[in-house]
């Protein structure tokens, strides 16, 4: 797979190609369905397959001051598509004003003739362009002047319901990893790279490894029982926080994973987090002593739970 930024750089080599559109936040089970669809259409038409998506994601740059959570960063977009050998280019556009005032006919001809778009897979809710004007049927529409299909693919259903993205972020702000897992096709997880802390951690017997959430808005916080990928060749059990550190005050939101029986260096690994269990909400304590025995609690809890 590889990455196209913008529409001034280079485009794709050859001739059409098949596309599918969205912000593709968390690629849940939803997504992996229009991508199955895309993948058909590839090989079927011997073109290749495009993922058009944008960075911030538009409702992340239409409410600035109030985000909404966000499943996967780029990064982390990029790892999971990485892994789906169909999927030839991942073109990122930045998603601004001009976006956003797009006329649905001006995106339509963007399709047509920037990406030479053959074949366009949308979902049954697809809206985008100004005012969200640029439907699957407005689009499906513009396709017969301007050279293509458009193939909208219906809901996927799993226990009587809709999978998306606003259910999965439902599910995780109750605590229900279970269903985010069953809804995403794999454990909810954060991925980010190592980066050196004030080691208050290690002084208290608890050494973590620090990943700053940068601009994202977690769907979670609190404590909680996970498995960290990055550290050995398999997930190691281990306790996380994510959150502000109230009781040494912390302000920035902040993700510290601690690994059971682990003393080395990881700054500047990129770990992957996997969240297994909610332990309990952050809180502030009185004193070190308290939360350190609070922390001994909480590794306690993680280990019978991932041990469980």
């Amino acid at each position: 797979m590889q990455l196209i930024r913008g529409l001034g750089g280079r485009g794709l080599p050859g001739g059409g190609c098949v596309v599918t559109i969205g912000s593709y936040d968390g690629i849940h089970l939803g997504h992996r369905a229009l991508l199955a669809r895309l993948a058909e259409h590839a090989v079927r038409r011997a073109e290749p397959s495009v993922l058009l998506t944008f960075e911030p994601l538009p409702r992340e740059y239409l409410v600035p001051d109030h985000p909404p959570a966000r499943l996967t960063s780029l990064r982390e977009r990029w790892r999971i598509l990485l892994s789906d050998a169909s999927l030839g280019y991942l073109w990122l556009l930045r998603f601004g004003e001009a976006l956003r005032n797009l006329p649905a006919e001006a995106f339509a001809q963007l399709l047509a003739e920037k990406l030479r778009a053959r074949v366009v897979v949308v979902g049954h809710d697809f809206r985008f362009a100004r005012r969200g004007e640029a439907t699957a049927a407005v689009l499906a529409a513009a396709g017969v002047r301007l050279g293509f299909q458009v193939d909208v693919v219906d809901p996927v259903m799993l226990d009587g319901e809709r999978i998306s993205s606003s259910g999965v972020r439902a599910a995780l702000a109750d605590s229900d990893f279970e269903r985010a897992r069953r809804w995403l096709g794999r454990p909810w997880s954060m991925r980010g790279r190592v980066v050196a802390g004030e080691r208050r951690g290690r002084k208290l017997g608890f050494p973590t490894a620090n990943l700053p959430l940068e601009r994202r808005r977690a769907p979670v916080a609190g404590i909680f029982a996970v498995r960290v990928r990055g550290v050995a060749g398999e997930a190691l059990p281990g306790v996380a926080s994510l959150g502000t550190r109230p009781t040494v005050g912390g302000v920035e939101p902040l993700l510290e994973a601690h690994v059971f029986d682990f003393s080395g260096d990881l700054y500047g690994r990129e770990l992957e987090v996997e969240f297994a269990a909610k332990l309990r909400d952050e809180a502030c304590f009185a004193s070190l002593a308290a939360l350190t025995a609070q922390m001994r609690r909480d590794a306690d809890d993680a280990r019978r739970i991932l041990a469980a």
